[in-house]
């Protein structure tokens, strides 16, 4: 398999307004090598600066140069380039293992459980290490970018189990938006699922992507998650996928995420609105979550 790590690419500037061609089909190099599904953008320059590209015949090694993807002709190593089939799967992510290709300090990471996969894929997104739950990943970049962009809403729904005994003002807190050090969060759906005597377990949906947003809010609260899974992302839940198994989405799973969110904000409900109408927002888990070893 062919995985790199991700990493930021500084601004490219726009094709030249002497250009002949549409703009609107002008890409730069690295890029339509990585929208053809085949590797990232990091390894797309890699491959470019090598000298193992070629446009309309002619070596180019400037992973930002501009082509047309109507009127250019690339070829790899040689090769036409031609789109890779589109992948789409969905991963039960155990807890320990990390959303990255390779880790420094030799600690397992989600292409660990990519068995029998040929094609190159990327998270969608990332879980950290002490969650587990549902993660997607592809070689779509649009797929990924409207699923990833927290303009479009998509929801993701976390089923958590905090450190102490949650009141509903505090959950309510959840529903209506609180404040963290990066802004205010978005009013989420909140259910209470159960008490112990300590412990309070609750599922909650957002549609904002923010690095450990869910164990920040529950910390806005004087609590702490003890565990976190990812139940669903969209409409697609757990179900009967295995802990560190994948399986390919269906047809029907990938035109509902492409459809899911709508892009809509809603109005954060007062106390009152809050509790009733947390049963009708809330997404109940249908499955057992299945249990981690212990450690």
């Amino acid at each position: 398999m062919r995985h790199r790590k991700p990493e930021k690419r500084p601004v490219v500037p726009a094709p030249p307004k002497s250009a002949t061609k549409k703009q609107s089909t002008l890409k730069t190099l690295d890029r339509v090598l990585s929208k053809a599904g085949i590797c990232s953008r990091t390894e797309a320059a890699d491959w470019i600066v090598r000298g193992r590209v070629k446009v309309n015949g002619k070596p180019i090694k400037d992973p930002d140069h501009w082509v047309s993807i109507d009127h250019d002709k690339i070829s790899l190593d040689g090769r036409p380039l031609r789109t890779e089939k589109r992948l789409h799967l969905l991963l039960y992510k155990p807890k320990g293992f990390l959303t990255t290709y390779r880790d420094p300090d030799g600690r397992p990471t989600v292409y660990n459980l990519l068995t029998d996969l040929d094609q190159w894929v990327f998270p969608v997104g990332r879980l950290d290490q002490d969650t587990s739950g549902l993660l997607i990943l592809t070689n779509d970049t649009d797929f990924a970018e409207y699923i990833t962009n927290p303009d479009h809403h998509v929801p993701k729904t976390y089923l958590v189990k905090s450190s102490t005994l949650l009141t509903d003002e505090q959950l309510d807190q959840l529903r209506n938006g609180l404040e963290l050090k990066d802004g205010p969060t978005r009013p989420a759906k909140v259910k209470r699922i159960r008490d112990s005597e300590t412990r309070t377990f609750f599922e909650i949906t957002i549609t904002e992507g923010r690095n450990r947003q869910v164990r920040r809010m529950v910390e806005a609260l004087d609590s702490k998650v003890l565990k976190l899974v990812r139940v669903a992302i969209g409409a697609v839940r757990i179900m009967d996928l295995n802990i560190g198994s994948w399986r390919h989405l269906t047809p029907d799973e990938i035109r509902q995420l492409r459809k899911a969110g709508g892009g809509r904000t809603e109005r954060p409900p007062n106390k009152g609105e809050a509790r009733e109408r947390a049963g009708q927002h809330s997404v109940v888990p249908e499955e057992p979550i299945q249990e981690e070893p212990q450690e």
